[in-house]
């Protein structure tokens, strides 16, 4: 079984789209049905292969009894579907020409007859179902949660519940005054070494009664944690029962994990493919479940002190959080940076997003990030490149500045490239700047720098001598011994603005 609401944000990520809705996305569906030759078989979900048109397909679907129905059409026939849809009661999902129906088909019957779903979007929605069954078990309420302390599950029942508990399920993770008490009393060090159930005290002014606590490991790797809320340890039968409980929370997080890394390698080589340029872009957008219009990338690089590799697979692992329409970019890794594809024009909602991931991430990491300019899809590439250089530009500033976007950054980016050519020698060696710039090594004057304020007061003599801190005369009297050094023709416009260009790359 799976939620309609669910199924819509998985396949969002395969090119659907939900263009028709009569009843609410919190439908539960339960099977999967195809239009026969023979007498219509009953279902929730239609998948409409081989139908020649939309206002068919809606109509197997009605017979088939199904709350939604899957078609392949183009973007140009989604009105049509949508009336046809709400004309008949049916949910109406656009399934892309590109996609087939041998890819789409497996994912739906492993939705809906699985129905793999989890906080982050993925694993099993019957780990909940699990947390309930083993609240029962041990006479108090139970919370599943990973490595970092995030909820996955919780029991519906509030036995033994606490202030504690009520902070931790509402802030999806435990508060950090509780993660405190709990380093400082071992807790966390134990679960990592050991597998037998451990009882924590109360601690009233952290609103806690008491709580048993197990890992939840495959092998030694600790993947998660199971707490129950109880007053005293657990003994006897309900201390086995939580034990045997964890073992079962163990599987279940191994098989979130699997189809969770599935997920991501489709998500992660697709847009890999083009940041890197591809014939299909547009097909490869469309699959990923993004829009066709404007597209920007976001570079973004994570570090906690000299560790660069831990913080940065957590920064991809918060950032693929949720699936489909459950949120706007899609990810990959590339070395040391997470890119990620976000449609969109504003600036402003690039860097929202960057600061949401920021703020998902632990205090202690640092987060550099550069945003590209605005891209169809087969431009991507050059907007990976922008955003390259903009965090390039980011981690060159003081922390807590805001991430650098190509839009208002350009300029910098420019300057940026030509003292990149400068360094690797691809500036003239000699000219008019050079034979300056040895002058001023060999005699100590000053001739580059009244240059580039001259230029930069483009001619003014008073500006350019406010800028050195120098009479307009001490100017006017360096520029003549200037040109007793090298042929200057600062009347000529293509020459003084090749000397700018030349200042600039070498960063005088």
């Amino acid at each position: 079984m799976v939620k309609l609401d669910r199924l819509v944000n998985v396949l969002g990520g395969y090119g659907v789209r939900l263009v028709c809705c009569p009843m609410a996305r919190s439908a539960e569906l339960r099977n999967v049905v195809m239009h026969e030759a023979a007498d219509a078989v009953g279902g929730d979900v239609f998948l409409a292969v081989g139908a020649e048109s939309v206002a068919q397909a809606v109509a197997w679907a009605v017979a088939a009894r199904a709350r939604v129905v899957l078609v392949h059409a183009d973007a140009d026939e989604e009105r049509a579907a949508a009336a046809a849809g709400e004309e008949a009661g049916v949910a109406v999902a656009v399934v892309d020409p590109a996609v087939s129906w041998s890819e789409l088909a497996g994912v739906v019957y492993g939705l809906v007859l699985e129905g793999r779903e989890t906080e982050s979007g993925r694993g099993p929605t019957d780990l909940f179902a699990l947390a309930d069954s083993l609240a029962g078990a041990v006479g108090g309420a139970v919370t599943i949660e990973d490595r970092l302390s995030r909820v996955l599950a919780y029991s519906s029942s509030q036995e033994a519940a606490d202030p504690a508990r009520l902070a931790t399920i509402l802030g999806r993770h435990a508060p950090d005054r509780l993660r405190e008490l709990f380093e400082r009393r071992g807790v966390f060090a134990y679960l990592d070494t050991h597998d037998e159930p451990l009882f924590v005290e109360e601690d009233r002014e952290h609103g806690l009664t008491g709580r048993m606590v197990v890992a939840a490991r495959a092998g030694r790797e600790l993947l998660g944690s199971v707490w129950v809320t109880c007053g005293a340890p657990l003994t006897g039968e309900s201390c086995a029962a939580l034990a045997d409980g964890a073992r079962t929370v163990a599987l279940h997080l191994l098989r979130s994990r699997a189809s969770a890394d599935l997920e991501r390698q489709v998500e992660s080589e697709l847009v890999m493919r083009l940041l890197e340029g591809t014939a299909d872009a547009a097909t490869v957008v469309s699959r990923l479940g993004l829009h066709q219009g404007p597209l920007r990338v976001i570079a973004v690089r994570a570090h906690i002190a000299a560790e660069r590799h831990a913080a940065l697979l957590l920064a991809f692992d918060r950032a693929t959080t949720g699936f489909g329409w459950s949120r706007p970019g899609r990810s990959t890794l590339s070395g040391t940076t997470l890119y990620t594809i976000l449609p969109g024009e504003q600036v402003p909602a690039a860097r929202e997003w960057v600061d949401r991931l920021r703020a998902a991430l632990p205090a202690q990491v640092t987060v550099t990030a550069g945003i590209g300019g605005t891209a169809s899809p087969a431009d991507l590439p050059a907007s990976r490149q922008e955003a390259d250089e903009c965090m390039a530009l980011h981690e060159s500033r003081p922390p807590g500045t805001v991430p650098p976007a190509y839009d208002d950054s350009w300029d910098d980016i420019l300057l940026q490239r030509l003292r990149a050519a400068s360094r690797a020698g691809r500036t003239p060696a000699r000219g008019p700047v050079a034979e300056l710039r040895r002058h001023d090594t060999d005699h100590s004057t000053q001739y580059v720098p009244t240059l580039r304020a001259w230029l930069e007061a483009q001619g003014d003599l008073a500006q350019a001598g406010e800028l050195l801190g120098v009479h307009a005369n001490t100017i006017r009297y360096r520029l003549r011994k200037m040109a007793e050094v090298t042929a200057l023709d600062l009347d000529d416009a293509r020459k003084r603005l090749a000397m700018i260009i030349d200042l600039a790359a070498a960063g005088d």
